[in-house]
């Protein structure tokens, strides 16, 4: 057999490439498939029917742009963490970000368990998706501090995985009390937001997303040269120069920045973030940053593409949760490319 191996800037390319047949099949597929004649139609300006545009510019083509971006925030996020704890089954929610973000949503859903009136519960209900993403945002943003203080004072990465965990548990323990105080119609919108969602989002939330990603993703790539330093132990990295607590301190805000952002526009969506970066390390076959970080943000926005797809399969138009469609697509691919690389 022949094998070929291609320089990494045409790999890059390959992937970066496969996006645009995989958009394009993203926004065909749906209750009412369209056809590639009227997308390309609507693309180039030419006149299509009222119903065919409506349904590309208001619902299809927003959730592929937020496809895009989730899988590639999260992707980065799950690449910074297994960076950070060496540890490859790190993900974007190791250190509790994701457990926070739901507890925000859980004060907002099911605030009458939590001991605030129903009254205020309604009032702030009102305010629609923009007080749900708040409140997402919120949740990550003050697990993310309590982390940041903890990282000041605990030197060991393990000692940090192991305390954020415990943040991620008390912050689930807290939504669990909640769920158990809440009334039934509470409790099924909570439900509901944890399974996860591409669509629903408008281009003004969108533009917010690409900002936040888009920061983040930068950062991640200031501390690529980093991240190559810890390959080789703290010890080398820190005679070469590299501050471990200012390194550590800017990935965490970076993953936070990254998944919990996506958490608060898509709610909670796993095994991306784990999956991406060990595809990235089986198909380029190296470890450096430089070259996974573009390569895992690829894998994952081709990856939430796909699963996008799949949850459209049912017959009924029912739309299946993207929570479970990445982990049923993922999690056999990933078992198969750890195999294969161990061989």
């Amino acid at each position: 057999m022949i094998k070929i191996n291609l320089p990494i800037h045409i790999k890059i390319g390959l992937l970066g490439a496969f996006l645009i047949p995989l958009f394009f099949i993203n926004i065909s597929v749906g209750s009412s498939d369209i056809s590639l004649h009227h997308i390309i139609n609507y693309l180039i300006g030419n006149e299509t029917s009222k119903g065919i545009e409506n349904i590309l510019s208001l619902i299809r083509i927003p959730k592929a742009i937020v496809a895009i971006l989730s899988g590639v925030a999260l992707s980065i996020a799950g690449l910074l963490m297994q960076a950070l704890f060496r540890n490859p089954m790190a993900g974007p929610s190791v250190l509790g970000i994701n457990s926070g973000a739901s507890l925000g949503v859980a004060f907002i859903s099911l605030a009458s368990g939590m001991g605030v009136g129903i009254d205020t519960v309604k009032y702030m209900s009102g305010f629609g998706a923009w007080m749900t993403i708040f409140a997402s945002s919120l949740g990550a943003s003050f697990v993310m501090l309590v982390i940041l203080v903890i990282a000041h004072k605990v030197k060991d990465n393990v000692a940090l995985l192991i305390v954020g965990i415990m943040v991620g548990a008390l912050a689930s323990a807290l939504v669990g009390v909640a769920q158990y105080f809440s009334h039934p119609d509470q409790l099924q919108e909570y439900l509901l937001w944890t399974f996860g969602s591409l669509g629903g989002i408008v281009y003004e939330q969108i533009f917010v997303l690409s900002i936040i990603v888009l920061l983040g993703v930068l950062v991640s790539l200031y501390l690529c040269k980093s991240m190559n330093l810890m390959l080789l132990g703290e010890t080398y990295a820190v005679s070469m120069g590299l501050s471990i607590q200012k390194y550590r301190i800017l990935s965490i805000v970076a993953a936070s920045l990254l998944a919990g952002s996506v958490t608060g526009f898509c709610g909670p969506i796993g095994f991306i973030g784990i999956a991406a970066p060990h595809l990235a390390r089986v198909f380029i076959k190296s470890s450096d940053h430089f070259k996974l970080l573009p390569i895992s943000a690829f894998i994952g926005a081709g990856g939430m593409l796909i699963c996008d797809v799949f949850s459209h399969i049912s017959q009924s138009g029912v739309v299946l949760p993207i929570n479970s469609i990445t982990s049923l697509i993922g999690a056999p691919i990933v078992i198969i490319a750890m195999i294969k690389g161990r061989k």
